[in-house]
């Protein structure tokens, strides 16, 4: 006689919980991680701390066995207590011109593109997220379509970073002919309203045992949070850029509507006051051309008059459409007379050439949903 178990009613299995990972801790966290678990004695936290940070950051390791000069047993109990996982890799698509965009999901629900542009700055810039969506809503910028989720910790800001590297196969971490040369707060967020994170993902990144980017190589971009100008110059160091696109606060509060808030002549105040602002510590602007709307001479001779006496460079970006985007980018002719009288009134004025526009992985085109359709269904049903 066959028997039958009922398990329909069985509890569920609890599952172990997740051990702490390790690899977005600052040197004071690892080491009182490391201490609270009792890995390690209070008098030798810091010592082992600095061990691992080696091994985390600048060799990139994700096993404790691989930390060869730390005793076995210390490995095995690393290892029981922590992890030093990457983060998922949900979507990986390459650009024709070599761009690279990672789709990456840090926990459930918690979605965020990452973009790794060659040839730009050094050898190479990395664009980081620093929230999930946003609240900002900046009417040509397809992220801004993404209701804001939340923010990004420094662990997971740093994730993008390690994801990178280990696609770049940069590890241990070179001081020359690397590739990611740059890192640059432009991807997903307004980094301003997660300046504790941001600033500890700076830190971390800049340490010199460890991803060794240089503070003057990270650059955080802001479409003008005022008063946290001044906290991010004083705690992180690193280079400022201004998401601007406008000349005169009416159509800047269009296109940017934070501007209401913090309207131009506040946000100037804000940036001539910015901590350490020289000649050789420029101000980036951010322009994006839009045809019709903010491209005309005169507007290019205002931009030049907004800006006097600021030590400072325009980028100007061609407009990367987005599907249903309501605008269109300026004719190429229009964007180098721009471009021309900027020059004349003092100011270098790159037109950025549009990178990744293939994958949306351009400037103003990056969006993470859970429930987006992902492009290769969409290359999919496009073939059909």
């Amino acid at each position: 006689m066959g028997v039958t178990l009922d398990i329909s009613h069985a509890p569920a299995s609890p599952r172990p919980p997740a051990r702490p990972n390790l690899s977005g801790l600052t040197r004071s966290e690892l080491a009182a991680a490391m201490v609270a678990a009792d890995v390690v004695r209070p008098e030798k936290a810091r010592m082992r701390a600095s061990q691992l940070w080696r091994w985390i950051h600048h060799y990139g390791v994700t096993d404790f066995a691989a930390m060869t000069d730390v005793a076995k047993e210390t490995r095995a109990a690393l290892a029981e207590a922590f992890s030093l996982d990457r983060p998922e890799i949900v979507e990986r698509q390459v650009s024709t011109d070599g761009t690279r965009k990672w789709l990456i999901r840090t926990a459930p629900g918690i979605e965020i593109e990452t973009v790794y542009i060659p040839d730009v700055g050094r050898a190479g810039a990395l664009c980081v997220s620093s929230q999930v969506g946003c609240t900002l809503n900046c009417t040509f910028c397809h992220t801004g379509t993404q209701a804001l989720v939340r923010n990004l910790t420094a662990a997971e800001i740093v994730a993008q970073v390690q994801v990178a590297r280990d696609d770049l196969g940069e590890w241990p971490s070179p001081k020359a002919d690397r590739r990611l040369s740059n890192i640059v707060f432009m991807g997903m967020g307004e980094p301003l309203y997660n300046l504790d994170h941001v600033a500890g993902a700076i830190d971390i990144i800049a340490d010199n045992e460890g991803i060794a980017i240089s503070r003057r190589r990270i650059t955080v971009s802001t479409s003008g949070v005022v008063p946290e100008l001044k906290p991010l110059g004083e705690r992180t160091q690193a280079m400022l850029a201004i998401s601007l696109h406008a000349t005169n606060d009416e159509l800047r509060e269009q296109l940017v509507p934070l501007n209401k808030k913090y309207p131009l002549a506040e946000l100037m105040g804000g940036i001539r006051a910015f901590p350490g602002l020289s000649n050789a510590k420029r101000v980036t602007f951010e322009y994006v051309m839009l045809k019709g709307v903010n491209d005309s001479p005169a507007e290019a001779k205002a931009l030049v008059q907004l800006l006097k006496g600021i030590p400072a460079k325009i980028n100007l970006i061609p407009f990367n459409p987005w599907p249903g985007s309501p605008y269109e980018c300026s004719d190429w002719g229009t964007i180098e007379t721009f471009a021309a009288i900027l020059n004349r009134g003092g100011y270098a004025s790159p037109i950025r050439t549009p990178r990744g526009r293939d994958i949306l992985a351009a400037c103003g085109q990056l969006k993470s949903e859970s429930a987006k359709v992902r492009a290769s269904v969409r290359r999919k049903a496009a073939a059909t």
